[in-house]
């Protein structure tokens, strides 16, 4: 009998022994699951967080560049109206200086003559508009007689639409130098919106070349 208690007890003891090796075996693994949960759940907000500044950061950029183009097209609009507001005022400028006869008359006189000298062929016309035609016809000998003695020239019957200036050109029209206001102001907007572009102001310009030669 005394065996057979010494045995229960040696089962009893080694149960016990088992039992307390699953625990904390079962223990360790728990610890090990909590680990791993708690890691792939800093993971999980660690990828969601830099998913949402990543998704931050496109909608900042997004918000960025429509602003830049909103304030783009409205730089454009602005430097297409000080252009237009530029040439308004040179027009303006124009008609003024095409009022003041001892001034307009020689120079374009002077027009005439420099075109011709510029020009190779002999024979050449002179358009401009029916006003200056007029006054052209009226002093027409004194300005043949100034130029080169192997040049003819006459004026146009047909007048052109410009505020002033003067267009000379070859018989065939294949060679002609253009000095009417509009051709003018044509071969210097490159620099009157350089102009703008730099002093965003149309009183800043410098248009006094555009008259005077």
């Amino acid at each position: 009998m005394n065996q057979v208690q010494e045995l229960e007890q040696a089962i009893l003891a080694r149960a016990e022994r088992l039992a307390g090796e699953y625990r904390d075996r079962a223990s360790r693994s728990r610890d090990n699951i909590l680990r791993e949960a708690a890691e792939r759940l800093r993971m999980r907000e660690s990828r969601e967080e830099s998913i949402a500044k990543t998704l931050a950061d496109r909608t900042f950029r997004q918000h960025v560049q429509a602003s830049e183009l909103k304030m783009q097209t409205h730089l454009d609009r602005m430097r297409w109206n000080l252009v237009q507001d530029v040439e308004r005022a040179l027009a303006g400028r124009m008609k003024t200086f095409s009022e003041d006869l001892q001034r307009y008359d020689p120079w374009l006189d002077s027009l005439i003559v420099r075109a011709a000298n510029l020009i190779e062929e002999k024979s050449l016309v002179v358009s401009a508009n029916s006003r200056d035609l007029q006054r052209l016809a009226e002093r027409w000998d004194a300005i043949v007689e100034t130029l080169p003695s192997h040049k003819t020239m006459t004026l146009s019957k047909e007048p052109l639409e410009t505020l002033g200036g003067v267009l000379v050109a070859s018989r065939d029209r294949r060679i002609r130098v253009d000095n009417t206001y509009e051709g003018r102001l044509e071969r210097l907007r490159p620099a009157v919106q350089q102009v703008i572009l730099e002093r965003l102001l149309p009183s800043g310009f410098d248009t006094g070349n555009l008259f005077s030669g």
